[in-house]
């Protein structure tokens, strides 16, 4: 596969997890539905307020049904399998209290662009998953410093 397409070299084994100071990521899937959509849905202006997100339109005000968040759970399955973007649901035990994008970027495809948010409710979780990811980003991943975008929190 190209490089340029996958989003990190052939060679990089992509994290499947990662356990966190409260938290732990795992990739976002469809399995996660109810339990994703109601972690948003029940932050809609928490997560529209986060760094990364203001401006962005997302999440909708007015929410999405199940299917249309499965869809959107799936789309992300898909470009996670691709190598082409990763996204991670934020988890407490078995419940979704937030969720990390890591993508490249879309008007400048060499930046990683990479965004998180968790739900109004765990909100001071916010600054220590960003430094975690941080770390993480910096101790794993084949990113260089340089190129990646994480809105500072």
């Amino acid at each position: 596969m190209d490089d340029r397409l996958s989003f990190v070299p052939d060679g990089f084994d992509v994290p499947l997890g990662f356990d966190g100071d409260g938290f732990r990521l795992e990739p976002l899937g469809e399995a996660h539905n109810a339990r994703d959509l109601a972690a948003w849905g029940g932050s809609i202006a928490h997560v529209r307020a986060t760094p990364g997100f203001q401006g962005r339109g997302w999440p909708p005000v007015e929410g999405m049904t199940a299917e249309a968040n499965l869809a959107d759970l799936a789309r992300h399955a898909r470009d996670f399998a691709a190598r082409t973007g990763f996204t991670y649901s934020v988890l407490d035990g078995d419940e979704v209290i937030g969720c990390l994008y890591i993508y490249p970027g879309k008007d400048a495809p060499e930046r990683v662009q990479v965004s998180s948010w968790v739900r109004a409710d765990r909100a001071p979780l916010d600054e220590v998953l960003y430094a975690a990811v941080t770390r993480w980003l910096a101790e794993v991943w084949p990113f260089e410093e340089e190129r990646i975008d994480y809105a500072a929190r």
